[in-house]
């Protein structure tokens, strides 16, 4: 998990890996099933260039790993988080790519990837100029037709994390802050469980991004 809403989000991110163990954060998850199902629906094939936006310390790029896919990106703004991943993967770490960055100033290779995902990112981007630079984002560095996952606080959900706020959405409110180059294909609300024994209200959506 990342985020662009502090004053210094790198330096909050990496003192909350440095101060928690990865199996204590409040996102922390054994196993990304809600991502892997949302990822098949997209129906890529394991050679897919998947892009982890976020991803950090997340268990998501093991189960990628696991189920054979092959070309796969993970950022994070935390190189701590990242490390911790790469830690738990050992010599697997070598068939990843890692990018400590912010998304929101990142400069990503153009119409590179095929999916897009996204858990728990953009719900911290509370400032609409960030929110902006997201998207053009995908709309930048995913290929043309390109799927994007985003998993967002739902309406009933936190209005905060790890001490920030965060924004959040319906799967409508989402398709509206996108944008008219997105169209939602599916969506699910599902509730995470947290570590400390708390549930958290997401909303999963799956987009078509009609990139050029």
């Amino acid at each position: 998990m990342s985020n662009q809403n502090a004053t210094e989000p790198k330096a909050h991110w990496d003192q909350v890996y440095a101060t928690k163990p990865v199996d204590a954060v409040s996102w922390y998850q054994s196993h990304a099933e809600d991502s892997m199902r949302f990822l098949q629906k997209t129906g890529v094939n394991q050679s897919a260039a998947i892009i982890d936006v976020g991803g950090g310390a997340s268990i998501f790029v093991d189960d990628l790993l696991l189920n054979g896919y092959k070309n796969i990106t993970v950022l994070d703004i935390s190189e701590k988080a990242l490390l911790a991943s790469k830690n738990r993967l050992e010599s697997r770490a070598e068939q990843v790519h890692w990018l400590v960055a912010d998304i929101t100033k990142a400069t990503l290779p153009a119409h590179s990837f095929d999916v897009w995902h996204d858990r728990a990112v953009f719900h911290f981007l509370t400032s609409a100029d960030d929110r902006k630079t997201y998207i053009q984002n995908i709309l930048h560095a995913l290929k043309p037709n390109g799927h994007v996952i985003i998993a967002t606080f739902a309406e009933d959900g936190p209005l905060k994390c790890s001490g920030l706020d965060t924004v959040r959405y319906s799967a409508k409110g989402l398709q509206a802050e996108l944008g008219d180059s997105f169209t939602l294909i599916s969506h699910e609300k599902v509730l995470h469980h947290t570590p400390g024994g708390n549930v958290q209200q997401f909303n999963y959506c799956y987009f078509r991004c009609l990139s050029k």
